[in-house]
């Protein structure tokens, strides 16, 4: 059964008239009537009574209509909705985003990227990792925004988004305000706030091992909120990324001694064909400016101008301050 019989069967269903319904098709009477013979066969009988001029149903044609009515307009619809997602119409992307990534950070890309396709549905799903990675492969995730994988995975294919140090975080007031950065030492005596989900929880853990810094660590939550709102509180004192604060008020600062980094990709499955959708989401991340990306370039463009240092240098000092804080 192929779908020009169908379109073929109703149309002589609506006109009654096998001339009427091969003009409205488009196509030769011979090869409408072929066609609804063929599917007659296909059927077991008859679907018209051929009677010259009062051509009409039969039992078995007024039986199958309803249902071969259904097939097309389901058919259609098909249609209707690839041409729509083809044409970046709702359009549905899934998106991954590794839970300890902070939202500010993608607010402003999110807002542009919703601005220049509205036709696109993005749908967000937190997770660790390793959950990130599984959902990847099978297909649930179109792409994720992720720290590498622990274990090297030649399946995934990662492009790189940004650089973020970790910071310790503490409430207004805590002794750790005056200074510019905080070398790990510091962290000796603070009671200290775990965060569970954190990927390089263990690296800062053998950090302060190494260097035989006791902290006390009083709570331990896989929620980021329950651990900001813990520490403005002043229960404590935590690592995290630079952009992950969310907190009005929350005061960080950087690691040093050793200073501790990560980078952040863009994860899809390694020669996985993007749909237009992804693709344009992929393009679009690929072409963002990221705000250190921006101090950079500006640092860059005063470096070359012939104008004022001076001037040149606090330009740069206060690009890059903002960038900090972004």
């Amino acid at each position: 059964m192929e779908m020009h019989q169908i379109r073929y069967f109703l149309a002589v269903c609506e006109t009654l008239n096998f001339t009427r319904a091969a003009e409205q098709c488009n196509v030769t009477q011979p090869a409408l009537t072929r066609a609804v013979q063929k599917l007659e066969e296909e059927l077991g009988g008859l679907l018209f009574r051929r009677e010259r001029k009062f051509t009409h149903l039969t039992d078995l044609g007024h039986l199958v209509r309803p249902q071969l009515e259904a097939i097309l307009a389901q058919s259609e619809q098909a249609k209707t909705t690839a041409k729509g997602f083809l044409q970046l119409k709702d359009a549905p992307l899934k998106l991954g985003v590794m839970c300890t990534i902070g939202p500010m950070r993608f607010i402003g890309f999110m807002s542009r990227f919703r601005a220049n396709h509205p036709g696109i549905d993005v749908s967000l799903m937190e997770a660790v990792p390793q959950e990130l990675t599984e959902l990847l492969m099978s297909g649930t995730l179109d792409v994720a925004i992720m720290t590498a994988p622990e274990e090297e995975n030649d399946r995934l294919d990662l492009r790189p988004l940004y650089d973020e140090r970790f910071v310790v975080a503490f409430p207004p007031g805590h002794r750790f305000e005056p200074m510019h950065e905080v070398p790990i030492r510091e962290m000796a005596g603070e009671s200290y706030l775990g965060r569970a989900n954190c990927e390089y929880y263990e690296r800062l853990d053998n950090i302060l091992i190494q260097q035989m810094i006791e902290v006390e660590e009083v709570y331990r939550s896989e929620r980021e909120d329950w651990i900001q709102t813990m520490v403005m509180a002043g229960m404590g004192v935590c690592f995290m990324p630079e952009f992950s604060p969310v907190l009005p008020g929350l005061f960080i600062r950087p690691i040093t001694d050793p200073a501790v980094m990560r980078r952040v990709y863009l994860v899809s499955v390694a020669g996985r064909r993007f749909s237009p959708c992804v693709s344009t989401f992929v393009k679009a991340i690929d072409t963002h400016r990221w705000p250190e990306q921006e101090a950079r370039a500006a640092a860059e463009a005063a470096r070359l101008s012939p104008a004022d240092e001076s001037e040149d240098d606090e330009t740069v000092d206060n690009s890059l301050a903002t960038a900090g804080s972004s």
